[in-house]
């Protein structure tokens, strides 16, 4: 049985207010007609949903105009950095359909430069060595409204402070007792202005430079000097770092080195989940979930492993497009954009989650055939596959009802349905268990005259049931995943409340006893498929066995997405 149909190719990229200003800078011929960008994330967790967008904004605009773009660790923090968050950084990217080539580059390739560069604005008299604890700056900066206090110390001379600066450097000092600050000015309107920290003392091992240093650079010194140093012309950060960008400028200005341009864009934002790194990282640590790839998680690694498509991720980066003001996506449109690739690709198979016996008591027992079915109607290459049936076959559970309501078309006394690709069926009884009265088996009649087609008299029936044969099920763990949360906006908290507790309790149903046809016994880890009428599934990649498969239901088939956008409800 074949698998797969190919990916959606990416569509051309839409327009955008970056990709102008990036496309107006080629046609003018600035920075020789080049463009450079990168991709800077910290390695102290992993990639998530809102991260995407950076990176199908980055490598496609470097795509697009024959550039680069570099990957680049900011490794600033040895508290919170470890080499699984950079391994997972670069197969996420990977798996996104992007690549660095040879421009794979650390924040911590530069710390010899960066000290170099804060020398330099000390013997400028343009930094200081501050004794203030962190808690003693917060008091100095003042607020919103009311203008920050000097620091006591700010008037040392270059020389104090350049041999202070080298004995910090020299760990003479603990954690926290000292700090190199910018002097800048305690009076901006611009609270990022008002002498920034640029050093601080940490006595830790870094990931990459082991014990050589014990004093690192703080993001806002790193920043724009490792662009500079890398030759980026387009710096494109989210629309929090546009207050930090006259320190950005500052920096560059005050050190007279290359100057890239920063540019901001609205960050990510989905309903029902969290992309807040710290509230990611409780979820994980507070064992709320089952670590970073946990498919209800919104990092790469847990859409990854639930069996989302690198596609349909970039093509919902498309559509939410590139601007400047923050909103909320509706989860239903990155689902949509699963659902669209997925139709296309996904074979179709058929599953039964919560299994009802079905005794077709007409056909001979002992008696089976193999049955024709079409892998995937929407990709005619994938071809079709035999189905065995029998005369016990399992449906769904809530496809019978035995007191049914008006609008219920399915199997009830009395009533006929189709099966797919197979025959006609009646139910005629029923068998239930005496001490619960749950009906546990039913019996019906099948008319060999449909067999894969109408009934040649031209009666009607108003349903179509999927099922497998019982003799030949293959049983499955299938994991049915909802919206992690059941707020749209987990991050608007009511008094009294944790995020936590927005929590859907229903967020992971697992199913022990599920039937799946025998073509699936083979399914390879990650390997996709529609059951049909159920949704699409994918067999997890870290649980899932063949002959012993675990299935991940991906999205269900209602797009409730697609019906808001045609004006339904």
């Amino acid at each position: 049985m074949k698998t797969e149909a190919p990916g959606n190719p990416t569509l051309n990229p839409p327009p955008n207010f970056i990709r102008a200003i990036v496309a107006e800078d080629v046609k003018n011929g600035k920075n020789d007609g080049k463009v450079i960008t990168r991709f800077p994330p910290e390695p102290n967790g992993y990639l998530h949903i809102g991260h995407a967008k950076s990176i199908c904004l980055n490598f496609g605009l470097a795509q697009e105009f024959k550039g680069r773009c570099n990957l680049r660790f900011d490794d600033t923090n040895p508290s919170k950095e470890e080499q699984e968050y950079v391994d997972s950084i670069m197969e996420d990217v990977r798996w996104l359909g992007f690549d660095w080539g040879e421009h794979l580059y650390y924040a911590s390739d530069y710390f010899d430069m960066l000290y170099e560069f804060a020398e330099d604005l000390i013997k400028k008299g343009r930094a200081f060595v501050c004794d203030l604890t962190f808690e003693q700056m917060r008091e100095y900066r003042g607020t919103l409204t009311e203008p920050g206090k000097e620091s006591p110390f700010r008037n040392r001379t270059a020389d104090e402070n350049l041999d202070l600066f080298r004995r910090m450097r020299a760990g003479e000092f603990p954690d926290g007792t000292k700090t190199l600050r910018a002097k800048i000015d305690m009076s901006s309107g611009n609270v990022n202005m008002r002498d920034p920290v640029m050093y601080r003392i940490k006595h830790e091992e870094h990931h990459r430079s082991g014990n050589k240093w014990c004093i690192y650079p703080m993001y806002d010194f790193t920043h724009g000097e490792s662009d500079s140093i890398e030759g980026i012309t387009h710096s494109i950060c989210t629309m929090e770092y546009e207050d930090h960008r006259p320190l950005y400028d500052w920096y560059l200005d005050e050190l007279g080195i290359y100057h890239p341009r920063q540019y901001e864009f609205a960050r990510l934002n989905i309903s029902h989940t969290v992309l807040s790194k710290r509230r990611l990282l409780k979820l994980v640590t507070e064992k709320y979930v089952s670590g970073w790839s946990d498919p209800r998680m919104p990092t790469l690694a847990g859409m990854r492993r639930r069996g989302y498509t690198p596609e349909a991720i970039r093509r919902f980066c498309e559509l939410i497009g590139v601007g400047k003001k923050d909103s909320l996506v509706d989860m239903g449109m990155l689902e949509f954009c699963v659902r669209e690739d997925l139709n296309k690709r996904a074979p179709r198979v058929m599953g039964v989650l919560r299994p009802l016996k079905v005794v077709i008591d007409n056909y001979p027992a002992g008696q089976g055939e193999l049955l024709d079915a079409i892998n995937n109607p929407e990709y005619p290459d994938a071809g079709s596959r035999k189905i065995p049936f029998s005369r016990e076959i399992y449906i769904e559970r809530e496809d019978f009802m035995e007191d049914p309501p008006k609008q219920f078309y399915r199997l009830t006394p009395g009533r006929e349905v189709r099966l797919r690709y197979a025959y006609f069926i009646k139910c005629e009884s029923v068998v239930k268990d005496p001490a619960t009265g749950e009906v546990t088996e039913v019996h019906c009649t099948y008319d060999p005259a449909t067999r894969g087609g109408d009934a040649p008299d031209g009666r009607k029936v108003k349903a179509t049931l999927h099922w497998v044969s019982a003799a030949h099920a293959l049983k499955a763990e299938v994991r049915l995943y909802e919206s992690f949360f059941t707020k749209a906006n987990p991050n608007e908290i009511e008094d009294g409340k944790e995020f936590t507790d927005y929590i859907n309790p229903e967020s992971l149903v697992v199913l022990k006893s599920c039937m799946v046809e025998p073509s699936l016994a083979e399914a390879q880890p990650g390997s996709r498929y529609q059951f049909e009428r159920m949704g699409y599934f994918c067999a997890d990649i870290a649980d899932s066995k063949p002959g012993a498969p675990v299935f991940n239901r991906i999205v269900t088939l209602k797009d409730d997405w697609v019906k808001f956008q045609k004006g339904g409800k």
